[in-house]
């Protein structure tokens, strides 16, 4: 029997000796697509106990419930194909397969099973009712948004829920303690976000906030004091020119035009686990570019042009991180009706990194085909 079918065979028999706690499969592989991870537990049914599944995607999250052959079944279909990782938990031991790996026991980390559950109320990834969203001014003393600030607070909780999808599928999923180095803070409601997302979570995180504008750098430092933030403080200086050293998290968003490749390459210098940024306005490509002659009649259009350069930036920037041993995925993390800036580049690390020099080829490619000669990341990274 091979480790993979002993470690399904140990799945099953938890499941039905009543021992099972939950389930983790991660590390998509090629065949994966959009899919980041699944999450196996027990749920109670009117009909009786079943298992659910979650998988979980960049932008969206799709749960089934199952018998617990179909389960297994379903299950035995995913691990080894589409996700090469799995982490089973049971109240009498624990185990880990991946790929190529050795079925690995441990002591278990659950000695009691959680209650089944069904239906329960989503949790939030904040509270509403965090201090920080009213001092800021997004909620008032009841949670509620304060008139015009909607949008921000359904910013705030789209970006935090990502993070936490984000998290669980990177090398930091269960690290008790990490370090987060935000660039380009500005007024920090997505730095204050991140440090009470991780709280929520149990993990301690010591979370730094650097912002060019001084006011801005004394505001949060004084909000955080007020509202107990004992591991945020805010920094200031431009990015680029402070260092991310040695941080688990890299987070950049809305910094303007090169300031992502500034940022992006911290990040990658730092070695950090999670890299997530948004970037705003693509000013560098645009004046370089030149149309083949077949995208002359597209490309005329200054509005065309300008969402072309776009997307070609940014999947350079995800094809650099790709290179440099990263799984970069780029989405919309918000509906453009809440902020037009809603485009996110995400990058985990990866345990093995794959070979960088076809990479390297495709990026060449890219940057002949139109006509490019200059790009801040690839520079910085010396891949020009």
């Amino acid at each position: 029997m091979s480790d993979r079918d002993h470690f399904l065979e140990k799945l099953r028999a938890s499941v039905e000796s009543g021992t099972f706690v939950k389930l983790t499969l991660s590390q998509p592989t090629e065949a994966a697509g959009a899919l980041r991870n699944l999450y196996v537990r027990i749920v109670e049914l009117r009909e009786g106990r079943q298992v659910s599944c979650v998988w979980r995607y960049a932008t969206r999250d799709v749960t089934k419930n199952f018998s617990t052959d179909e389960a297994l079944e379903t299950i035995g279909k995913v691990l080894g194909h589409e996700l090469e990782r799995a982490h089973l938990f049971t109240t009498t031991g624990d185990w880990q397969w991946r790929i190529g790996g050795a079925l690995k026991a441990s002591r278990p980390a659950f000695t009691q099973l959680p209650p089944p559950a069904h239906d329960r109320e989503k949790p939030r990834a904040i509270s509403l009712q965090s201090g920080f969203l009213r001092a800021l001014g997004v909620t008032n003393a009841d949670g509620k948004p304060r008139p015009g600030k909607a949008d921000k607070l359904r910013q705030i909780e789209r970006f935090t829920e990502l993070l936490g999808h984000l998290v669980d599928d990177s090398p930091l999923r269960d690290r008790r303690a990490v370090r987060v180095v935000d660039m380009g803070a500005g007024k920090g409601y997505l730095t204050f976000a991140t440090f009470d997302c991780f709280r929520a979570r149990g993990v301690s995180a010591d979370v730094t906030g650097i912002e060019l504008r001084a006011d801005l750098v004394e505001l949060g430092n004084r909000v955080a004091k007020e509202v107990g933030f004992d591991g945020l403080r805010f920094v200031q200086g431009a990015i680029g020119e402070v260092a991310a050293d040695a941080c688990d998290v890299l987070i950049a968003l809305h910094a303007c035009d090169t300031a992502t490749d500034d940022a992006l390459h911290e990040g990658i210098r730092a070695d950090a686990s999670l890299i997530v940024a948004a970037p705003c306005c693509h000013k560098e490509i645009r004046p370089q570019m030149q149309p083949p002659p077949v995208l002359r009649d597209v490309l005329k259009h200054g509005i065309l042009l300008e969402r072309e350069a776009e997307i070609v930036t940014d999947a350079i920037r995800a094809l650099l991180l790709e290179i440099h041993g990263y799984k970069a995925s780029v989405f919309e993390f918000i509906s453009p009706e809440h902020t037009g800036k809603n485009l996110m580049i995400a990058a985990q690390r990866r345990a093995y990194p794959l070979d960088p020099a076809p990479m390297r080829e495709r990026l060449r490619a890219l940057l002949d085909f139109h006509q490019i000669r200059e790009q801040r990341l690839a520079k910085n990274l010396g891949e020009l």
